[in-house]
Parts: C-alpha cells; structure tokens; sequence
C-alpha cells in the first residue's frame, strides 16, 4: 500500500509522515531528502545543477539509500549535512533536472515495491504515484509554515530572521509552482488538510482516520496504534 503527502515547506509533511508510518507500521520515505543528497553530492564533485551530462554522469555512480529514517550518500550518512541553507538552494535547482527527477522517480517506485509506503514530497501523489491508494495534500499559511522553518533553524543554531525566511519561501512558492516539470500541485483525488490550527498529533489522527475510511478498515486494525485520541471534530 502506498499513502502519498504532499505540500509546500513548512506544511508538517515530514513530522506528520514519520508519525503516520510509526502508527501504520509502514516504511517513511524522505524524498525531499533524496533531492538534498543529490545536492551535495554535485556540490562535492563541482557539478552545475544544470549540467544534464554531468549529473547523469554523477548519479550513474551513485549510491544512495534511505534506511530508518535516515539517507546514506555512498555509504556516509548524510542526514544532516544536507540540511543546511546551501544545500536548500541547490537542491531547488537540482530538483529542475529532468535526469535527477527521473533517477529519483525510479528509485522511489522501487522502495515502494518492496514495503508498505507512506512518502512524503512535492509530486508523490501526481507523478510518482498516481495510483496510490491514499493521497493528501498539506498546507498552511504563509506566515505559519516561515515561523515553523525560522524555528527549525534557530534550533540548528543557524542565524536568519524570520523576515528573510518569509521571503526566501514566498520566492520558493512561485518557483514550484511556475515549474515546468512536476510543478507543485495536489492531485485531482488528494485529500486537502490545513495544518496552520492543527498540532501534528491532531493532523496524524485525523489523516489515520481518512486510511481507515479509505481502505474500509476496523477502527483500530492489527498494527495500528490504540491510543483512544480522535480525529478533531
């Protein structure tokens, strides 16, 4: 089975994912994750994001897995070095390329042919799964998801004011949305869910209980936790 999440940064699709798989028993896949990698590997090798020749080049000798939680470049966990701002902007490029987009996107159908899925991206639910049995798209406003990403980075100890990030985001927004190949959009068949009110918990439970309508299962099947929380009202 495959559940898709989708949505711009800051929208709480990697924490409300993660906790979804935990609660499902399924395998959580990072594809943004994936992008940063990919990033830092070209920044590594001196590589253009808009050098076709030398990224199919590049990642004809990548090695790159996602295990646990965590992604491995060539064997190196790598999970936190691609988290940083430089590694951000490029990745933005990097997600442009019709070559990594298409390596990627063959690599993700093949984690999902082995596991039960619950992946969260920009495309996951339009190109990558259009057939997923469950599909969400998940948003907030502009202002909630640039104060969560400012508290994100002062956490790393990274200094930027949340100004900045506010506009570094409303230029990402344009960006994916204007973008030619996979643009940011929910699917046709995504359940859409405003997150700017919600704690995560209460997002987990109310998209635990869309799966559970979704698929006609009991309300609480083998598996899954059974914590008696509710999906808001």
């Amino acid at each position: 089975m495959i559940i898709t999440i989708d949505g711009p940064a800051g929208a709480g699709k990697s924490t409300v994912a993660r906790k979804l798989a935990e609660r499902l028993g399924f395998t959580y896949l990072d594809t943004g994750a994936m992008y940063r990698a990919v990033a830092l590997a070209a920044l590594r090798a001196h590589i253009s994001p808009t050098d076709e020749q030398a990224l199919a080049n590049l990642l004809s000798q990548l090695r790159l897995e996602w295990y646990n939680g965590r992604i491995f470049l060539d064997g190196e966990d790598v999970s936190e070095q691609i988290r940083q701002p430089v590694i951000t902007e490029l990745a933005r490029r990097v997600a442009d390329s019709p070559t990594v987009r298409a390596f990627l996107g063959h690599l993700q159908r093949h984690i999902a042919q082995q596991t039960n899925l619950v992946t969260e991206g920009r495309d996951q639910g339009t190109k990558i799964f259009p057939h997923a049995e469950c599909k969400f798209f998940l948003t907030a406003s502009p202002e909630v998801r640039a104060w969560r990403r400012w508290q994100e980075l002062q956490n790393r100890g990274i200094a930027i004011t949340y100004e900045e990030v506010l506009r570094q985001q409303h230029e990402r927004d344009q960006q994916d949305a204007a973008r030619a190949l996979a643009p940011l959009q929910p699917a046709a068949d995504a359940i859409l869910v405003d997150t700017s009110q919600l704690p995560i918990d209460a997002v987990v439970e109310l998209l635990l209980a869309h799966v559970r309508q979704r698929l006609g299962w009991p309300e609480y099947p083998e598996g899954i936790a059974t914590d008696r929380a509710r999906p808001p009202s």
